[in-house]
């Protein structure tokens, strides 16, 4: 059964918009725990908006599953990780001088620093994944960087606007998690899914974890987020 991890930059963002102190990531972070979540996962960008560094250096005190950080493969990311010791890390592209992040590494352009990385992240006890779009030879070119975990991004699902793009695009992260899982990766699915789009992978059992967060965050709005993860958790379990 794959698992659950809840990721919680948009409670961040809610605290940013308002300008208040809360609502607290880390505070959610307990409740999602407590509801089941099997791990803890945070976007940590270069100019550390709107998740904080204190948010992080909470989140490693308090979380008794894992978590997971989310960042780029930069000299400064790199170190934050192996100070904070984090269950795993999962490399993300840089973010853009917009803000904006986009969603697989270049595996070509940037396979030096990828294997780099993930050799210094799993020296040091870490367990490290890198982002991609879905196409099966990503999958070959993840595992030629011995990072354990392949993250797939499933924003082109999320985003599709007709039921013939949203099947091509299933189709595409079908493909690819069959093949990381012949090449043994530990394989985790995310980006945009939510309580309608999860019920797509129903049977698909070599998916290790979802790791899903608008969604929940938004969902957690109306019933609060322990309900909100426990109804998602409900669902994978289904699956």
């Amino acid at each position: 059964m794959a698992s659950l991890t809840v990721t919680l930059d948009y409670v961040a963002a809610l605290r940013q918009t308002m300008h208040t102190p809360t609502p607290d990531p880390v505070a959610a972070a307990l409740l999602a725990d407590a509801a089941g979540a099997d791990g803890i996962g945070i976007y940590l960008r270069e100019n550390y908006r709107p998740v904080r560094e204190r948010d992080v250096r909470l989140l490693r005190q308090t979380v008794h599953s894992r978590l997971v950080l989310f960042m780029a493969p930069t000299s400064e990311m790199i170190g934050v990780a192996l100070e904070l010791k984090p269950s795993r890390v999962v490399l993300m592209p840089v973010l853009r001088k917009d803000g904006a992040l986009t969603m697989g590494m270049d595996l070509v352009g940037d396979s030096k620093l990828i294997a780099e990385s993930v050799e210094t992240l799993q020296a040091n006890g870490i367990s490290a994944g890198v982002s991609v779009v879905p196409e099966p030879d990503h999958a070959k070119l993840v595992h030629q960087t011995k990072a354990n975990w392949i993250y797939i991004h499933a924003g082109r699902l999320s985003s599709a606007d007709s039921a013939a793009q949203q099947t091509q695009e299933l189709s595409r992260i079908v493909d690819t998690v069959k093949v990381a899982h012949r090449l043994r990766m530990h394989i985790a699915v995310g980006h945009g899914l939510d309580y309608r789009l999860i019920k797509l992978f129903a049977g698909l059992k070599e998916v290790d974890e979802f790791t899903v967060g608008q969604s929940i965050v938004a969902r957690a709005v109306l019933v609060g987020m322990e309900t909100a993860v426990r109804d998602m958790l409900a669902i994978i379990r289904a699956l």
